[in-house]
């Protein structure tokens, strides 16, 4: 599974090195839907720019991110025209009820049982864990985001059934790995 869970996006050269490795080709001929939805507060909008920055310094063109704001249907089959969907921060409640009253938490389960790379950054890891109502099932423990040094989870693998609450610092993230959860930095 492709899904990259982060406080803060590709904060690190580690957390920006297991995303290209997760890429099925070369960061140019990658094609990325960005999803800002969840930044409908001024604090966020204005790290919306360095989100996309994320995609731009790994090689990603500008001409092949296509940003969505799940008001309008997507067209056309996103596993067989996208290579990664990012998922800002912001409100994840805001960005799971959009998700959930479009219908897009199907296209999405679909891309990343197809191999798709997902990233979700703050809100974007949020909306996959227990502690949301009705969130998308990736993990079935809380997630915190933003979490100080001295709370934050300690580095390893984790069962992926695991009930205890995880909290991410900014400089960690985590990927799937078999039955396995990595939380890393």
């Amino acid at each position: 599974m492709n899904v990259l869970l982060t406080s803060c996006g590709l904060e690190t050269n580690k957390i920006e090195e297991t995303f290209l490795g997760m890429l099925p080709k070369a960061p140019a001929e990658c094609r990325a839907i960005f999803i800002p939805t969840a930044a409908n507060s001024p604090d966020a909008v204005d790290v919306l720019p360095k989100c996309l920055e994320d995609l731009l310094k790994c090689g990603i063109i500008r001409d092949n991110i296509f940003v969505y704001d799940l008001y309008d249907e997507i067209e056309g089959d996103i596993c067989k025209e996208y290579d990664i969907i990012y998922l800002c921060g912001g409100s994840p409640s805001y960005l799971l009820r959009r998700i959930n009253e479009r219908g897009f938490q199907e296209k999405l389960d679909a891309f990343i049982k197809a191999g798709g790379v997902v990233l979700g950054v703050s809100a974007g890891s949020m909306i996959f864990a227990a502690n949301m109502p009705d969130n998308l099932g990736l993990l079935q423990c809380a997630l915190d985001v933003h979490c100080s040094e001295n709370m934050r989870e300690k580095p390893g693998s984790y069962p992926r059934d695991r009930k205890e609450r995880i909290k991410l610092g900014n400089s960690q993230a985590i990927v799937f790995k078999d039955d396995s959860m990595v939380v890393f930095e």
